[in-house]
């Protein structure tokens, strides 16, 4: 019995000695071997240099034989690691890292254990999936949490010995809240509203009248247009005027709407791959539409078109993974597992759009303001009435309603075509800058070509030109020197073009040979008698038919055909794939040196981030995975970037990069709870998660700090305080005009230019032309951007010139910034406007006066040491002006009252969110 007993006695006593005896702990690559290969070995030994045949970017590189023949690493025999040998060697010649410090033992023996122990890989966090099943951890004693959020944040303050900070006042509250939602702080009527209500719900129902407010989508545009490299130019030297404003109109109406972001992301994608595209989702591909384009006489058209779809793959995996792609185009990633190929892999799909870095952009959609909608469909509706059933439209709609009016004019015979909407053209064709609305600089043997014109009926074409020397054009069919079908010569129409806009405008008609079906025609320039740089200017072109089917038709039906023509159009360049027989290989570039074509390579993403089940993939394919659940980083990127514009700085501090180079995130956990609950039970809706986030307790602190705080989480990275930051320039501006009373609060149109110095406005021949009445005044993201001049005082507050994909501003505080304060006309004009109506409203009591309106920037009712202070400061102004200073102002009260109020603008209150 006693021997039966020790049958099942021993295992146990044996299985007990196991656990209990000494092992060597488990070393995981992520947690101790990667910080060290990342500081100290990867610049030699990763994507741009691999020493000795050796990279450990890749794990089976890493373990394949080197230069030596001898494999760096041998799994489960670090004395056979080549490896190992050399960071211990005696010798320093041979010894790694070469020329410089040693590896500490400590590192070289986590690196034997490493490798002893199997030598096993492991994927970067960032590409490995968020669980679905994490728990918020349990909420330390003593702690207040309104929601998950806080679980995290308290959890971790517990570990650093800190705990929260209790709430923010309701005003001040209330003030962070207007800011980070609408970007409008809150009027005096909305703080005593939301102080006076006691009700338990009255934080959410301010809450979700802020996100209910249609000024929601100008606050979160701004940072996505950071994004977009949104501007109203072009780029590089001549920077030239794009119309490209309905897309920022977009996006403010996505955010407005809610607009999942799974569909927010693909119809930016590859809106126009969708199944019966609208034209709101071709607008949405305007995203990739904001790249740079080089209008420069000379450059090659094709050198440009690439180097944009090369940065659309950076500016997409910055924007949706987090991640530097842009570091992949001339060689490996440095730091990363993403091969050279990979960047061309991405490139395919972007490579096959229409646009080739034309002047007239095109791919485009064209649209109508509403007034002008409104009048297209009327005359539409009106002609289409009017005409036989042949001739007529099937029906007259909202949608791509400027197409319908091209279908009907093309229908009836009248086809007018802007002479810059060509589809090719030689170097020596460019537009004219002041609209771009026709061609110019046209030298002798120039040329445009149109693609396939149904020329069948045609029996002659009308130029609408002016010239000072005069000039000769030939056309053509199918290639410069195809076969001749007419020929012209243009007159001299005037001795100068004032303001570089020809005073008139001739009409040359060439009858043509008769031709069948759809060329390409050819435009072919040569000089007269005069070899001039500037030949002649083109406006339009006019196909004459035989007979046009709208001759028919009454001569008051005819008049309404022009004016359908001459209502304005809004033209937006999109993203359009090149049919099949059209379209493009992709190569690898050899150093990215797109004239270096290497292997050709399919569409596909890199392998460390999955891969795409189509067999041969296209851009709605690759904008689908991106918002997949098979993809770990979208929601995390996107989570991260909301979290940043509500605390300032990110979970991931380094926004633009996710890899192993970037900045540990500081919540691993909370970062992917909140992924996964974006995705799953918020279904991408931003505005739920945005909500979620300021519900928390986390959001709501005060942001008092204390010496304990200072010392252990100096930047608030943790979140011991509420997040004190300074305002995005957009918002300061907003603000201020908002509290003047002069804010415009309209919504959507094309860019508004307020007041610009006048050296800039001027260089390279005037672009500025300032606005008029209220369009001034109108909320800063719809002020007009020019990449070459950027706005002057939104770029002295750390707004980016939009050239290049920018995700995080990196906030400054300089002297010069005071100066705009203290002395720009739009901050002067309000502390003007402001003043008028603090006295206005003060009557006689000047201090009171002073003292209801400082709330307005302090949120809490100020403390009377700022209110004596400034009431001190208008009673001496005041002096001033009425005694050595009275003629510099017939308005001594308003005068004194407009220090004050400048004053009251350049508090740290006021261009600070507490």
């Amino acid at each position: 019995m006693k021997y039966r007993n020790l049958i099942f006695v021993l295992p146990l006593f044996a299985l007990a000695i196991y656990w209990a005896w000494p092992k060597d702990d488990k070393i995981s690559y992520n947690r101790d071997i990667r910080p060290i290969v990342n500081n100290k070995c990867i610049s030699c030994h990763g994507g741009v240099k691999q020493s000795g045949g050796f990279s450990m970017l890749f794990e089976s590189e890493a373990k394949m034989p080197t230069e030596s023949g001898k494999p760096a690493i041998v799994p489960g025999d670090a004395s056979a690691s080549e490896m190992v040998k050399r960071l211990s060697h005696h010798d320093p010649e041979m010894r790694m890292p070469l020329g410089k410090a040693p590896l500490s033992d400590q590192e070289i023996e986590l690196i034997k254990k490493w490798i002893n122990q199997g030598a096993v890989w492991e994927k970067h966090w960032a590409y490995i999936p968020p669980d679905d099943d994490i728990t918020p951890p349990t909420i330390p004693k003593g702690m207040e949490a309104k929601n998950g959020i806080d679980h995290f944040i308290f959890g971790k303050l517990e570990e650093m010995e800190l705990a929260p900070n209790p709430e923010a006042s309701k005003e001040i509250l209330l003030r962070r809240l207007a800011l980070d939602i609408t970007g409008i702080p809150p009027s005096l009527e909305d703080y005593e509203a939301f102080k006076n209500d006691s009700s338990p719900e009255a934080y959410e129902t301010a809450v979700d009248r802020l996100l209910d407010s249609p000024h929601f989508g100008e606050k979160w545009a701004s940072f996505w247009m950071d994004l977009a490299r949104y501007a109203d130019s072009k780029g590089y030297e001549k920077d030239l005027h794009r119309e490209i404003w309905k897309y920022r109109d977009w996006l403010i109406e996505a955010f407005n709407k809610d607009m999942p972001y799974d569909t927010f992301t693909i119809a930016q994608i590859a809106g126009d791959l969708l199944p019966q595209a609208r034209e709101k989702d071709l607008l949405a591909t305007a995203f990739h539409r904001n790249t740079m384009a080089n209008d420069e006489g000379g450059t090659n058209d094709e050198e440009f078109r690439v180097a944009a779809t090369m940065e659309r793959v950076g500016t997409t995996f910055e924007v949706w993974q987090g991640t530097t792609m842009a570091c992949v185009q001339c060689h490996s990633h440095p730091y990363d597992p993403i091969r050279h190929e990979d960047f061309y892999k991405s490139m395919a799909f972007f490579n096959n759009t229409q646009d080739k870095d034309l002047y007239n952009e095109q791919p485009k959609v064209f649209t109508y303001e509403p007034a002008e909608k409104e009048k297209v469909k009327k005359l539409l509706t009106w002609v289409n009435e009017q005409l036989e059933p042949a001739d007529k439209l099937a029906h007259v709609s909202d949608e791509f309603l400027h197409q319908q009016k091209q279908e009907l004019l093309y229908t009836l015979g009248h086809r007018r075509v802007e002479a810059e909407e060509f589809q090719d053209k030689s170097r020596f064709i460019e537009l004219v800058a002041h609209d771009q609305a026709s061609i110019w600089q046209v030298q002798d043997s120039s040329w445009i070509k149109f693609e396939q014109v149904d020329l069948t009926e045609v029996e002659a074409i009308s130029l609408g030109y002016a010239s000072l020397t005069g000039a000769r054009v030939e056309i053509r069919l199918d290639s410069i020197l195809g076969s001749k079908i007419g020929e012209g010569t243009f007159q001299v129409t005037g001795q100068g073009f004032p303001g570089n806009r020809p005073a008139k405008w001739n009409t040359l008609k060439i009858p043509i040979t008769p031709v069948k079906g759809k060329r390409d025609v050819y435009y072919y320039f040569k000089k007269d008698r005069i070899f001039a740089q500037d030949l002649v200017r083109v406006d339009w072109l006019y196909y004459h038919e035989k007979a046009p089917a709208k001759d028919q038709y009454p001569q008051a039906l005819q008049q309404k055909l022009d004016e359908l023509l001459a209502v304005k159009v809004v033209q937006t360049p999109i993203l359009r794939d090149l049919p099949e027989n059209k379209s493009r290989k992709t190569h690898v570039f050899e150093r990215g040196d797109w004239r270096s074509a290497g292997k050709e390579v399919q569409a596909g993403i890199p392998e460390i981030m999955g891969s795409i089940n189509e067999p041969d993939p296209d851009r709605m394919d690759f904008a689908t995975w991106l918002v997949s659940e098979e993809n770990p980083l979208t929601a995390r990127v996107m989570v991260n970037r909301i979290w940043e514009q509500l605390f300032g700085f990110g979970i991931v501090e380094s926004m633009e990069d996710f890899g192993s180079q970037g900045i540990a995130p500081t919540h691993p956990e909370l970062l992917d709870w909140l992924a996964v609950t974006f995705r799953e039970d918020h279904n991408w809706s931003m505005k739920s998660l945005i909500k979620m986030i300021v519900m928390s307790a986390s959001y709501r602190q005060s942001s008092v700090s204390s010496d304990v705080k200072l010392a252990k989480d100096p930047y608030n990275k943790y979140l011991s305080r509420g997040s004190r930051t300074r305002l995005p320039a957009e918002t300061i501006r907003d603000q201020a005009l908002a509290i003047s009373g002069l804010l415009n609060r309209e919504l959507y149109g094309p860019s508004v230019m307020p007041y610009q110095p006048e050296n800039i406005i001027g260089f390279g021949g005037r672009f500025w032309f300032e606005s008029e009445g209220q369009d001034k005044y109108r909320r800063a993201v719809y002020t007009y951007w020019k990449r070459t001049h950027p706005y002057p005082s939104m770029v002295t507050f750390d707004s980016p010139s939009r050239e290049v994909c920018t995700s995080r501003r990196v906030r400054t505080n300089t002297p010069l910034q005071s100066l705009v304060l203290l002395n720009d006309p739009v901050y002067v004009e309000a502390a003007s406007a402001w003043a008028k109506r603090i006295l206005e409203e003060s009557g006689e009591d000047i201090k009171a006066g002073i003292e209801k309106n400082l709330q307005l920037v302090t949120a809490k009712p100020p403390e009377q040491e700022k209110v004596e202070v400034l009431h001190q400061l208008y009673q001496e102004s005041l002096a001033y002006y009425e005694q050595e200073g009275k003629d510099l102002d017939a308005n001594p009260k308003l005068a004194a009252m407009r220090l004050v109020s400048n004053a009251m603008l350049n508090l740290d209150e006021f261009i600070t969110r507490r």
